[in-house]
């Protein structure tokens, strides 16, 4: 490559150097972009870890009456509190953004925490997206409200619940039911915003692309070592 960079800088023709142009565009060029990003998933290929070990959900009643789990799950969880019709457009915003474009991912899943006394509310939203979207992997739970707050400290979020034990914020859980996020003092993100299209679709996209992709790799690598 540095030899052809020598020829390409040294050549005085011009005719000569729009041939080298083209070359370089074609063939180098490519190669150059492939080794960068090849390395950056090494560099930046890991999602930090904002809260370790959070506790799970099982002992709370689901939606169709399964038991839902946090572990070994790739997550996103929202707090929907009690407004949930009025707040419906971010659970469409969710959809359409993130969960059509990982649905397909058998260790992904979206899970809703409802207060308890919301049941019918949250059937008509379940309703409404079913409409739109196989909702196989999209989960429902109800719990207390006084639960539901202790839950939520045990996530050390530097953000709160609303008054009616929801936000707007959904989060990304790990297998492991780490909290995960982006802890850089410049960019630092504990959730992620369901009422701006930009927010899920330029930062939560990316993140969630991150950690999925750390599961394929890891899961690669397994395959790999037991073939040896």
């Amino acid at each position: 490559m540095r030899a052809f960079f020598f020829i390409f800088v040294l050549n005085n023709n011009p005719l000569q150097m729009k041939k080298n142009i083209v070359l370089f565009v074609l063939f180098i060029l490519p190669i150059v972009a492939y080794l960068f990003f090849a390395s950056g998933i090494n560099s930046f290929g890991k999602l930090p870890t904002i809260t370790k070990n959070i506790p799970n959900i099982e002992q709370w009643k689901s939606l169709n009456g399964e038991k839902v789990t946090l572990d070994n799950k790739i997550t996103i969880l929202s707090f929907t509190g009690s407004e949930i019709i009025r707040n419906q457009g971010n659970y469409f915003n969710l959809t359409e953004q993130i969960y059509d474009r990982n649905k397909a991912f058998n260790d992904f899943q979206v899970v809703l925490v409802v207060p308890e006394g919301n049941e019918v509310a949250a059937k008509e939203l379940a309703t409404k997206l079913a409409g739109l979207t196989d909702l196989m992997s999209w989960k429902i739970v109800f719990a207390p409200t006084n639960e539901i707050s202790t839950f939520f400290s045990e996530l050390k979020l530097k953000g709160s619940l609303n008054p009616d034990f929801g936000t707007k914020f959904v989060y990304i859980i790990d297998k492991k039911r780490n909290l995960r996020g982006r802890n850089d003092l410049k960019d630092y993100k504990e959730g992620y915003d369901t009422t701006s299209p930009s927010d899920l679709h330029n930062e939560m996209t990316d993140d969630v692309k991150i950690i999925l992709a750390e599961y394929r790799f890891a899961l690669k690598r397994n395959n790999n070592k037991r073939k040896i």
